[in-house]
């Protein structure tokens, strides 16, 4: 059992190997890091939550922290001091191992530069990408890339991406939009039904959800 940080008691302990025929719910972890983007994480989750038979939990990093209204967030949010709370001990679980394990696909949007970078290059230093780092590769990651439009057109942008891509896990580009920041390109995160209808297309490729 784990407390999150809206502190309900959360069972995260699942068998790995879970069919639509085998569980009711699919499991999906929202990943959010610290793009402007991430005011629209109340929206998404809640639009995930009409997708029949779905459970929803969410990772955040602390950047991610200045865009949204955590009492805004329906479903359980988990930070960086999650983690070191649950852990006291050897023998304690692991809240990034325990996430990887209850999940059945993650979804990060907005992927930021800098995490973007991060994951590219395997570093994990704090809950999000120790989650990442320790996920499946049997299972489907979905990141929703998300910066300025200058950031975007860098160079090392794509060369990460496709790093990212050859891990084996799956784009969902971002839009030509003009940015908060004034800029008009490229950068923008894909809208929220764009992500929504591609999450119920995966889960419904790796057989997570029946057809509605």
């Amino acid at each position: 059992m784990f407390l999150g940080t809206d502190m309900n008691p959360i069972t995260l302990s699942e068998p790995q190997l879970v069919t639509s025929t085998t569980r009711k719910k699919a499991h999906v972890l929202v990943g959010v890091t610290g793009s402007v983007a991430a005011l629209k994480l109340p929206l998404l989750v809640s639009e995930l939550l009409k997708i029949p038979g779905m459970e929803v939990q969410v990772v955040t990093t602390e950047n991610a922290k200045h865009f949204y209204n955590p009492g805004e967030i329906p479903v359980t949010l988990y930070s960086d001091v999650d983690e070191w709370q649950v852990w006291k001990g050897r023998t304690d679980p692991v809240l990034h191992i325990e996430l990887r394990r209850w999940a059945d696909l993650m979804l990060v949007a907005p992927l930021d530069a800098n995490t973007l970078a991060k994951v590219a290059n395997g570093l994990c230093d704090n809950l999000l990408t120790c989650v990442i780092r320790a996920w499946e590769l049997s299972k489907p990651l979905l990141f929703c890339p998300a910066m300025n439009t200058a950031m975007w057109e860098h160079p090392i942008t794509a060369q990460q991406v496709e790093k990212l891509k050859g891990f084996g896990y799956m784009e969902i580009p971002c839009i030509v939009k003009k940015l908060v920041c004034g800029d008009e390109g490229y950068g923008a995160m894909a809208e929220v039904p764009t992500i929504v209808e591609k999450v119920k297309t995966v889960l419904l490729e790796w057989g997570l959800r029946k057809q509605s």
